[in-house]
């Protein structure tokens, strides 16, 4: 199985640079995310049945910002809210940083209909979730950067927890 959508290609590219590990094959029964899943601590996927390869992007978030005592038993991700907003705001920073249009990640069929406005408030320096990633020492808040000896947010001092 291949990848053809040069979105998808980089994303895989990123993902397996940062240490998430990424495996291609068929993802059978009905999933979260179409066509992928996360499973044992990294992320499986099937290429022909992914609709949206932004997705890839906000389930990796879930299993970076997963406790890394966790993470390699990982087959389903945190319902937790703050985790979710962990992986939103990860999402967008990934997305700015291997170079994907975060817009592939916020598309109009995700976060229950408020991909725009998320889109919207990333793109306008509102960032949701961005406090849990500081909590767990991988950014910090614009203007906080220097005080907390870490880079500023969208930028990450580290991609996983």
């Amino acid at each position: 199985m291949e990848i053809e959508d040069p979105v998808t290609e980089t994303i895989v590219g990123f993902l397996a640079r940062i240490g998430i590990p990424v495996t291609i094959e068929p993802v059978a029964g009905k999933t979260f995310i179409p066509g992928a899943q996360v499973r044992d601590g990294g992320l499986v996927f099937d290429p022909m049945m992914l609709p949206y390869p932004g997705d890839l992007l906000h389930e990796a978030g879930h299993i970076a910002v997963t406790d890394p005592a966790l993470r390699p038993a990982l087959t389903e991700v945190s319902q937790d809210p703050g985790e979710e907003m962990a992986a939103i705001a990860w999402s967008y920073a990934a997305a700015l940083e291997a170079g994907v249009d975060p817009a592939e990640v916020f598309h109009p069929f995700g976060y229950k209909g408020e991909s725009a406005r998320l889109l919207s408030d990333f793109t306008g320096g509102r960032y949701v979730g961005l406090p849990m990633l500081e909590w767990f020492g991988m950014t910090a808040a614009p203007g906080k950067g220097e005080a907390a000896g870490l880079p500023e947010y969208p930028a990450m001092a580290r991609w996983l927890r």
